[in-house]
């Protein structure tokens, strides 16, 4: 009997015993059972030790274990209960192929995954508006892009394919697009530029030379503005980037200097009072920091008087309100006390 049985498993089947193939087959049970108590007991304690933390990294970890880094181990498994067996050579190179291609996806799946996690997070933390998610898309087709290059090479790569033709293949292709392209990427480059170093965002006001608007969208090539004149305005992202930008919604406090003239015939008395007018006239007047007030010069046909005063916020219609203000209650002080402002004039003295 005994020889019998042993008879039965040394039979030969296929290159292999069936002894072979029920160490096998019991190698693979095995490693499925250790891999469900696993996930079932080690896993799931992970996953409820998780949801008790405030933190995500934690969660995106275990959720990528069950989703990308189980299935490698199933087949681990199975790779492993192979290993005991004579394959075909032709059979053992398609189950090896196999293995290095589930690798190869499922690493540069967890790996863009983690990429994309950070930048999502970083996202929501410190950057809000359409612009943004916008700039998010972008970068994550860049991002996996990158990523799954890598991964196809180093497959081929493995799998004894030459690739350094193919690379340099792909160069020599890569510079002549980018020599045809070059104004195009150079917008895009400096489109990442403005993205991250925020010069400006939408919303913003801000001056170019001698254009002026409020930025309406922030594309990949162009930048456009609506201008105070209602005509939208174009601009590449390069010349942004390029160009001497004046950003007046970041602007926390107005400087604002005027220039006022009386007349030479101001006595000396109301020439020392007038610096003291104006400080009470913006002083009283809400929002306002005053400055300075001096008689500042001898002019051709007037005293003149210099003075600054800062008024907080960056709204240019409020700045005209309250400079408007200033300049009726300059007008009805100088009033009260005959103070009279210059304008241009010209005395002629005739010598008999």
């Amino acid at each position: 009997m005994l020889n019998l049985i042993q008879d039965i498993l040394y039979q030969s089947y296929f290159g292999n015993s069936l002894l072979d193939y029920i160490i096998s087959l019991s190698i693979f049970l095995l490693s499925i059972i250790f891999i469900l108590i696993f996930k079932k007991i080690l896993l799931n304690r992970l996953v409820t030790w998780a949801e008790k933390t405030e933190t995500t990294i934690d969660d995106f970890l275990i959720s990528s274990i069950k989703r990308k880094a189980l299935p490698l181990i199933y087949y681990g498994a199975f790779y492993l209960s192979m290993k005991n067996l004579s394959l075909n050579p032709a059979l053992t190179k398609s189950i090896n192929v196999l293995g290095l291609a589930l690798l190869t996806i499922l690493g540069a799946t967890f790996f863009t995954s983690l990429v994309l996690y950070f930048l999502e997070n970083y996202w929501q933390q410190k950057e809000k508006g359409n612009d943004k998610t916008y700039a998010l898309k972008v970068i994550t087709k860049v991002v996996q892009l990158i990523v799954w290059g890598l991964a196809i090479i180093l497959f081929l790569d493995n799998l004894g394919i030459e690739i350094n033709a193919l690379i340099a293949g792909l160069g020599i292709g890569g510079i002549a697009i980018a020599f045809a392209a070059q104004a195009i990427l150079q917008d895009i480059f400096s489109y990442f530029s403005i993205f991250f170093d925020h010069p400006f965002e939408i919303g913003d006001f801000i001056i170019i030379d001698d254009y002026m608007g409020t930025v309406e969208n922030i594309g990949l090539k162009t930048t456009r503005l609506k201008s105070i004149n209602g005509e939208q305005l174009i601009f590449a992202n390069t010349d942004l980037t390029n160009s001497r930008v004046r950003n007046y919604k970041r602007m926390q406090a107005r400087r604002v200097l005027f220039t006022i003239g009386v007349t030479y015939e101001t006595s000396l008395e109301h020439l020392k009072e007038i610096p003291g007018i104006i400080q009470n006239i913006i002083r009283s007047i809400p929002e306002t920091t005053f400055d300075r007030s001096h008689f500042l010069s001898y002019g051709d046909f007037s005293l003149n008087y210099e003075t600054v005063y800062y008024i907080q916020g960056n709204d240019y219609n409020k700045y005209v309100d309250i400079h408007q203000e200033i300049n009726f209650r300059i007008k009805e002080e100088f009033d009260k006390r005959g103070i009279e402002f210059a304008y241009p004039t010209q005395t002629l003295f005739l010598k008999k």
